[in-house]
């Protein structure tokens, strides 16, 4: 394969097309891989997030995609500027192709460190490479990707950053989770979703969300512009029973969000979620109220080691028995947060992804 064409920016929806059937033919017949939603991206190359294809010299044909984009706030955070990449796609002949156009590109932007990826946007957002557990599918807001994509950063020299593990687990029976008191008195409850408040509710998880995960290493502060960006749409596919939030005192303190795992629906679409598709979605989706993805959970920081996320959690095993879940899938968890792993170990919980993100010095 020629590369000589190099790296060449979307600009218009032609571009934009193929930047986006890349997977179809990446993973033609493969449906483990779980795409992002189009409209997503289409909102993200209209925001200006730089898009590019690599095209093979000799025929035109598309066989390589990226973004390359930079963030402020994720650099402060690892302390270098790094050439952040990402929905990073290509064939098996494209890899390293495709790396030398990122880090050529990378180097004569001439104020990067680093580069850091794949992430889309931001890696407490979603990206990332599954480094175990292929024969497993993939799902909405993780990553599935065959072992040479691993073999094709590591023999290009990234090194592996923040590895984690997504993780499954079944459902079992839960007991009622009575109101609760601390030892001083203050009085514990737990509430749940409501889709009429759901904007007051997303922005009083965001407080807590961005105060919880403030010391991992990877996170940087969602604003309230990102959050809508990101839970667009949540409100249809929303189970009102998997949002709880417990207060103490009145106060929020602690959170967690699951969502119906629609990923099958999602393959089939090819991740297009058109007004059309979502209302099918709508008219089906009692189909995908058997298992789901637990996206996020925190607890204030000053209130971390009191149980309170025990006490969470027993009350969303309870909702998801009750509901007919059978299964629990949750996005990355990081290796080095083994207070989070021992609480799915409890449920009878497995690792299922190895996951990484990959980074490399300029």
């Amino acid at each position: 394969m020629s590369a000589r064409h190099g790296l060449r920016r979307v600009v218009d929806g032609r571009g934009l097309r193929e930047f986006l059937s890349l997977t179809d033919r990446v993973y033609a017949g493969e449906p483990r891989f779980v795409p992002p939603s189009r409209q997503q991206v289409r909102r993200w190359w209209r925001d200006g997030v730089p898009m590019y294809v690599l095209r093979d010299g000799a025929t035109g044909a598309v066989v390589g995609r990226t973004t390359l984009h930079t963030d402020a706030a994720l650099d402060a955070k690892l302390g270098r500027r790094c050439q952040l990449f990402g929905l990073t796609e290509f064939t098996g002949a494209a890899a390293q192709p495709l790396f030398e156009a990122i880090t050529t590109a990378a180097r004569a932007a001439g104020d990067r460190d680093a580069l850091f990826g794949p992430v889309a946007l931001l890696p407490n957002q979603a990206g990332g490479v599954i480094t175990s557990g292929y024969a497993d599918r993939g799902f909405i807001d993780s990553a599935w990707n065959p072992p040479r994509y691993v073999s094709a950063y590591e023999s290009y020299g990234f090194r592996r950053r923040f590895e984690s593990d997504t993780w499954i687990c079944p459902v079992p029976a839960g007991d009622d989770v009575p109101a609760g008191t601390d030892p001083d008195g203050a009085e514990l409850t737990v509430h749940r979703g409501d889709v009429r408040r759901l904007a007051d509710q997303l922005e009083l998880l965001r407080g807590m969300l961005n105060a919880s995960f403030a010391q991992l290493g990877y996170y940087t502060e969602i604003s309230a512009a990102q959050l809508r960006r990101q839970t667009d749409g949540l409100a249809y596919l929303l189970d009102e029973s998997l949002l709880l939030y417990l207060t103490r005192a009145g106060r929020p303190v602690a959170f967690v969000l699951c969502v119906p795992d629609i990923s099958e629906f999602v393959v089939r679409v090819r991740g297009d979620l058109n007004l059309v598709n979502q209302v099918r979605l709508l008219a089906t989706r009692r189909r995908y109220r058997r298992e789901a993805v637990l996206i996020v959970k925190g607890v204030l920081p000053e209130h971390q080691g009191r149980g309170y996320q025990r006490l969470l959690s027993a009350a969303l095993r309870r909702n998801l028995h009750a509901g007919g879940y059978t299964t629990l899938r949750s996005t990355y968890v990081g290796r080095d947060n083994p207070a989070s792993a021992a609480q799915y170990r409890a449920l009878g919980g497995r690792p299922l992804h190895g996951y990484t993100f990959y980074e490399k010095a300029l």
